[in-house]
């Protein structure tokens, strides 16, 4: 039997991993605030991108960027494949969103957060050449009852079932895109509520596997990088996550395929997405969210809320840290 100690030595690395990465997020959301309502996307992720890329030197491990900036945005820094860390301690498969939700911020909107995910070298999933991924998100009732190749409608059933709650309480979260009008029209006629997101991929599928959250499910396409991301979390929150890898034309399709990727409707379940249980994933606001606060500053400090989560323990802890302006703005 597994002693319910084993994993509580205060010098796990796993532990102080996920603790020092905190400080990467909280340095991006800090250096992305000058730029939150005032339009200018691409200035407040390239701040938030420096800044994360100065603090991953500090830690003390051997990352591989996954999931980085990416082709998509033509990054110079925290591109896939790039060494992040000090070279010393874990070796690891490293997802970064130095901001999910650029037009958010950009917006002066919520739900942004700055999010970096962990594994074990060689478990995440490369999907960085399919840009796109439908995905299916639940908490812990989902498991075993929910699949994304059911009808919407059958899945709102289940879940409710599951959950012990009428159909006419169950809330799904949508990105809010042309290409969901069907979905969110389906949602709507089986009973359900929906809860439409302008961004912010991520938060609304950890919200939707959150005890006690205010939605039950997230479902639609969004960016592929975002459902590896949202998988390392859903990891340690016990919940259901599957993706269908959604090419965008034949080139795209056939790029996953060279890259090996399955990309002719195949289900990806968690495990798929990402192995094990051994993630890391933490996040801090950059604007207020149901997930956590935004960034605040209150003359010559600045307040941050973080969360950090992780597969092995199953835990979710959350920081609240508390910045000189003086040294950051």
């Amino acid at each position: 039997m597994v002693s319910l100690t084993a994993d509580m030595s205060p010098l796990h690395p796993d532990r102080n991993l996920a603790l020092e990465l905190v400080r990467a997020t909280e340095a991006a959301s800090i250096r992305a605030v000058p730029f939150i309502g005032r339009g200018d996307k691409e200035a407040a992720d390239g701040a938030a991108v420096d800044a994360m890329r100065a603090f991953f030197s500090t830690v003390d491990f051997d990352g591989t960027i996954v999931i980085g900036e990416g082709e998509k945005d033509n990054a110079p820094m925290l591109y896939n494949g790039e060494r992040v860390g000090s070279g010393r301690g874990p070796r690891c498969d490293v997802a970064v969103d130095p901001i999910d939700g650029t037009s958010l911020t950009a917006a002066g909107r919520q739900n942004a957060l700055s999010v970096i995910a962990v594994s074990d070298h060689g478990t995440m999933l490369d999907a960085s050449t399919v840009f796109y991924m439908d995905k299916l998100v639940t908490g812990p009732a989902g498991v075993g009852v929910v699949d994304i190749r059911l009808p919407i409608g059958e899945n709102i059933r289940l879940l409710a079932k599951a959950l012990g709650k009428p159909v006419d309480e169950i809330v799904v979260s949508v990105l809010n895109r042309p290409r969901h009008e069907k979905l969110i029209a389906e949602i709507r006629e089986a009973g359900a509520g929906t809860r439409l997101m302008s961004d912010g991929d991520v938060a609304g599928g950890i919200n939707a596997a959150r005890h006690n959250a205010r939605t039950d499910m997230c479902v639609g396409i969004g960016g592929s990088p975002e459902g590896i991301v949202t998988a390392c979390a859903i990891k340690a929150l016990g919940g259901h996550i599957q993706g269908i890898l959604t090419p965008g034309n034949d080139d795209e399709k056939q790029k996953g395929r060279d890259a090996g990727l399955q990309v002719d409707g195949e289900v990806y379940e968690a495990d798929g997405l990402v192995k094990g249980k051994n993630t890391i994933f933490v996040a801090t606001g950059v604007t207020d969210g149901q997930l956590v606060a935004g960034v605040r500053r209150e003359g010559d400090f600045l307040y941050t809320e973080s969360v950090v989560l992780r597969g092995a323990s199953g835990t979710l802890r959350r920081i609240t840290s508390e910045h000189l302006t003086s040294k950051w703005l």
